[in-house]
């Protein structure tokens, strides 16, 4: 847990109710009847990953705080039970609006198309019978039913799994009177079963639970079943390494992530037809109270039923196929080199293609000329073309460092899998630095070319994951500025042999000088708004809560500076309040693709200034990460940049707006929804970068 968070409880409370806000966000996308239907159940199943990820990290981390703060810290200060009180407040109400989605809207929208999902109680005759032969055929032989008793203690329950907990009468094959029994649902059981086609326009589903529950009294012969009631409990999944005491960080993340899906229970949530018995029996279990329930109306895995997404073939029902476009630059066979030699190269993903990035490493990976590669790895993704080219680079002799983040949540496992493979092939892999995460992206290639070394450098927003690249919005830079080149070698100089950190050209570092420099340049428009002079910020990032920011940008506001935030998660930042921030305006934008990009302009009287950088607004991004900040300095791509800017500030379909009261309001557009994303790749295709 950070100072600040203690320092700062009504921000901290804020931030979580602004995590969840967010959250309610992408729900609404749910509600939209302009969207495709399948789309629209996505986005119902996003919010349901969210709200898990929410308890997962969020909620673990405030219980944890409950524990060790027993009184408030001082005058006015919000004790952690207060926030959790005012976090379960809002999660009942999205947990129930998430569910009236799915049965009042979705699954009635759905039957309207021929996409039923068939509760047990409508079951044809003809279903319930190929239903039960499915269950003996195929769940039965994998499910194991456990009693309960002394010899039977209570079973381990993964983080998120799915579990029946079933109350038993009569007597079991020893004489004993029931009690209660547990069954687990296997997670390589697909959560949703396709019926056998009536007819070839309709797609009739069920779900896994409900085929369990339909015939769970066949795992309990001599006894009669008296209930069946679905649950699933929610565990603190942050892993808990101590930096100070770490001597292998691989050895103690390992160790962590074998802990991490029996961490401590922090939610359970049960079939709303639960008994509140039953329910109490499982609440003491896990060590939980009553707050931590959640009763809901229909399946307690609700993220699972996307899978009905990926079994239907409609494409009326999803949006219209998408084609990256590809920059001139780089669009045919030739020299990736000699295209960055002749100016820089500015990539926005997914509306340009991913693939100029994935062949830059695997160009130097093949070229003879090219002597090393470094590159840090945050995400990355499975079977990735970038990891095999850095392979083959060094076992063909190149010198070859990785940088790889090993703590990338919930991509631990992946991330040391990769480093093995990569040590292998003889690269030189480091795991960051003990305390800070590395979460900058750059890619370094060092080529001999003539009698001199030439670096070539990528700095991107975004990972180095080519299916994150076709859903989330990131600019990458190519480039073979000299200044820049030796900025990157600095850093993974400082990365890998832990040096003090050398003077910097022209990139902005965390955790040594990028929030010193941010509130230097909010400063510096402050001071040209005091002169009477125009002065403007536009700044496009995922969350934005760290205080001193926000305390610097309600100043300059009150000095007359025109601020322009794109803000697409957590803002703590209240605008609108007179004579504090009239002149700020805060944004959302939820759509089609995630708002990932992270972009800071400062006109700086006539003189603009575009900065791109991996790192939010955030503590942890200014103190607690490295990260890079670098500017765009080329004129075309500096007013590019401008200029998608002004677009998301334009953007009227898919924007929501704060108001000084903390609650967002949609902008509503006259025109049906159109797909924005696909105007702006056609814009692009229009612009893309022309030879000189």
């Amino acid at each position: 847990m950070h100072p600040a968070d203690l320092k700062h409880p009504d921000l901290y409370l804020n931030r979580e109710l602004s995590a969840l806000a967010f959250n309610r966000r992408v729900l609404e996308q749910a509600k939209d009847d302009r969207l495709p239907l399948l789309e629209r159940l996505r986005f119902l199943c996003i919010s349901s990953t969210n709200l898990d990820e929410f308890f997962e990290v969020r909620v673990a981390g405030l219980k944890q705080r409950a524990e060790l703060q027993a009184a408030p810290l001082s005058a006015g200060d919000k004790p952690a039970f207060d926030i959790l009180d005012a976090v379960r407040e809002e999660v009942v109400d999205l947990v129930s609006d998430q569910y009236r989605v799915l049965n009042e809207l979705l699954i009635p929208d759905l039957a309207q198309r021929g996409i039923r999902l068939i509760k047990r109680d409508n079951w044809t005759p003809a279903q319930d019978a190929w239903l039960r032969h499915y269950f003996r055929a195929e769940l039965a032989p994998i499910l194991s039913p456990l009693g309960l008793d002394p010899a039977h203690p209570f079973p381990r329950i993964l983080n998120k799994s799915l579990n029946f907990i079933v109350p038993l009468e009569g007597k079991d094959a020893f004489g004993r009177h029931g009690g209660m029994a547990i069954v687990q649902a296997p997670r390589a059981l697909s959560r949703v079963i396709a019926l056998p086609h009536t007819d070839r326009a309709a797609y009739d589903f069920v779900l896994l639970s409900s085929v369990i529950h339909a015939y769970i009294d066949e795992l309990f012969p001599g006894m009669r079943v008296a209930g069946c009631y679905q649950f699933r409990v929610t565990r603190n999944s942050d892993l808990s390494v101590e930096d100070e005491e770490v001597d292998d960080i691989l050895r103690a993340v390992q160790g962590e992530l074998a802990s991490r899906r029996y961490g401590d229970a922090v939610r359970l949530e049960v079939s709303r037809e639960c008994p509140e018995q039953t329910a109490a029996f499982l609440l003491r279990h896990f060590g939980l109270g009553p707050e931590s329930l959640y009763a809901v109306n229909g399946p307690v895995n609700l993220n699972r039923v996307g899978e009905i997404y990926d079994r239907i073939d409609r494409v009326d029902l999803k949006f219209a196929p998408f084609v990256p476009g590809i920059p001139r630059a780089v669009s045919q066979p030739r020299d990736i080199f000699a295209a960055i030699r002749r100016n820089d190269i500015l990539l926005h993903h997914p509306f340009e293609s991913f693939v100029p990035v994935t062949e830059f490493i695997a160009t130097a990976a093949a070229d003879p000329q090219v002597l090393a590669i470094k590159q840090t790895i945050y995400r990355i993704g499975p079977e990735s073309k970038i990891v095999d080219a850095l392979v083959a680079a060094a076992q063909a002799g190149k010198e070859v460092t990785v940088v790889i983040e090993l703590r990338a949540r919930f991509d631990e496992a992946a991330n040391i899998a990769m480093a093995n493979r990569l040590q292998e092939a003889g690269a030189h892999v480091m795991y960051g630095v003990v305390g800070y995460k590395t979460h900058a992206k750059m890619a370094l290639v060092v080529r001999r070319e003539g009698t001199t070394l030439r670096r070539y450098v990528h700095l991107g927003t975004g990972n180095y994951h080519p299916r994150t690249a076709m859903a989330y919005t990131d600019y990458g830079l190519f480039s073979c500025d000299p200044e820049i080149g030796e900025d990157v070698h600095h850093i993974f100089q400082q990365l890998t042999s832990l040096g003090a950190s050398a003077h910097l050209h022209r990139l902005i570092q965390s955790p040594f000088a990028l929030h010193a420099r941010i509130l230097a340049l909010i400063q510096r428009e402050q001071t040209i708004a005091e002169a009477k002079r125009a002065a403007h910020i536009i700044i496009k990032v995922n969350a934005l809560t760290e205080p001193e920011i926000i305390q610097a940008l309600y100043r300059a506001a009150q000095a007359g500076v025109r601020i322009q935030l794109i803000v697409r998660g957590m803002c703590c930042l209240r605008p609108g309040i007179k004579d504090v921030s009239d002149n700020i305006q805060v944004r959302s934008i939820v759509g089609r693709f995630l708002e990932h990009s992270r972009a800071y302009y400062f006109r700086n009287d006539g003189r603009k200034e575009v900065y791109l950088a991996s790192a939010d607004w955030m503590e942890r991004n200014f103190f607690r990460r490295v990260e890079v900040c670098f500017p765009i300095s080329h004129p075309r791509l500096r007013d590019r940049v401008l200029r998608d800017l002004k677009r998301y500030l334009k953007d009227n379909e898919r924007a929501w707006i704060l108001s000084a009261d903390g609650n967002y309001r949609r902008t509503h557009a006259r025109k049906r929804l159109q797909d924005a994303q696909a105007q702006m790749l056609a814009l692009l295709a229009n612009r893309a970068t022309p030879e000189p």
